[in-house]
């Protein structure tokens, strides 16, 4: 294995598991899994490392695991490095080719490819982000007051955004329904420069050659300054840029002083609550942090890769709040929820 610095210096066992990215030192995600290993009976024979990996070093790094190595969480810029040393093995890491989770089949030989070249093995390839937003505002919504809910069925949802996890969100809203059995019906995308994504291009323009192609949702672009003026409107709005690069659309929405009946998911989780989040609030929404998201994909990981409970999350059909192991989610959310309090 390649002599790299393991940040959570996590011990060596006989069932060893890591995230990857750059950068890294920040991620919780070591947290998450280790509170999921005591809660599951795992406590000393699992472990769950952090490396500083790039796009560069992604291959190397993979040549170099042995046969007590479970599975990844992988965060950026990563999640489309690895397609070709794996096999897509649920529907949104097949469609949108965007994987945050490989789980190791050392009895299988690895995709013909570097994979093979390299002599991996199998590497199944999951998506757990769209149905960690997709279980963040389920969860909020179920917790909240009816009134705190959406109010009429067809929602109109914003993303701000257009990166891979805007791709991501986008998929959640097309499966998402509330207790009331509201759905999305339409979505704005807003971002600086909306020709980058190719695929949200192509739902825009209604054409069949995106990885988003046929979600029966219609969805329109505008550019990210017309934020403020869209944003009080809408039912659903979630913001996929990266920490503190919404405080200006907060700003302007606590100056403009309109009050907002909708959802805000904000993927950022550093500051906690975000600049939004706190604006959302105080103007009368239901406001959910990046710290959800972050525990529900993380459970879903979790699944996958000690296979208790992986039937719910490697399939095509959305994971169901209903069927999340309580007292798994109870352990992991008490651990992050103390990470982040300090």
């Amino acid at each position: 294995m390649m002599d790299i610095e393991d940040s959570a210096r996590a011990p060596i066992t006989g069932n060893q598991c890591a995230v990857l990215g750059k950068p890294i030192r920040h991620s919780l995600s070591p947290t998450l899994h280790q509170a999921a290993y005591r809660a599951l009976g795992l406590a000393g024979t699992w472990s769950y490392h952090r490396y500083e990996i790039d796009e560069d070093h992604l291959g190397p790094f993979l040549s170099g695991l042995d046969s007590s190595w479970r599975g990844l969480s992988l965060t950026m810029p990563l999640k489309r490095t690895i397609q070709p040393y794996g096999l897509p093995s649920n529907m949104w890491a097949r469609r949108l080719a965007v994987a945050n989770t490989v789980v190791f089949d050392w009895d299988e030989p690895g995709i013909p490819g570097p994979a093979r070249e390299h002599g991996l093995p199998l590497m199944r390839l999951y998506n757990t982000d769209v149905d960690g937003i997709d279980l963040a505002i389920r969860h909020a919504w179920q917790t909240a007051g009816a009134d705190m809910r959406p109010q009429r069925h067809g929602m109109h949802a914003l993303v701000i955004g257009n990166g891979n996890t805007a791709m991501s969100a986008i998929a959640a809203l097309s499966q998402l329904s509330s207790p009331e059995g509201a759905v999305v019906r339409c979505i704005t995308v807003a971002a600086r420069h909306p020709e980058h994504n190719a695929d949200i291009v192509a739902l825009a323009e209604h054409r069949d050659n995106g990885r988003l192609s046929g979600i029966g949702i219609d969805v329109d672009i505008i550019m990210l300054d017309r934020v403020p003026e869209t944003i009080a409107d809408c039912d659903i709005v979630i913001s996929t840029l990266p920490s503190r690069a919404a405080d200006p659309i907060a700003d302007a929405l606590g100056e403009a002083g309109a009050m907002v009946h909708g959802t805000l998911l904000d993927v950022a989780y550093d500051p906690r609550p975000s600049a939004l989040n706190r604006a959302w609030s105080q103007a009368g929404g239901l406001s959910i942090g990046g710290e959800d998201m972050l525990l529900y994909q993380a459970i879903g990981q979790v699944c996958l890769m000690t296979g208790r409970g992986a039937e719910r999350w490697n399939g095509d059909q959305p994971a169901v709040m209903e069927e999340v192991d309580a007292p798994l989610e109870d352990a992991m959310r008490e651990a992050l929820l103390e990470a982040l309090n300090g």
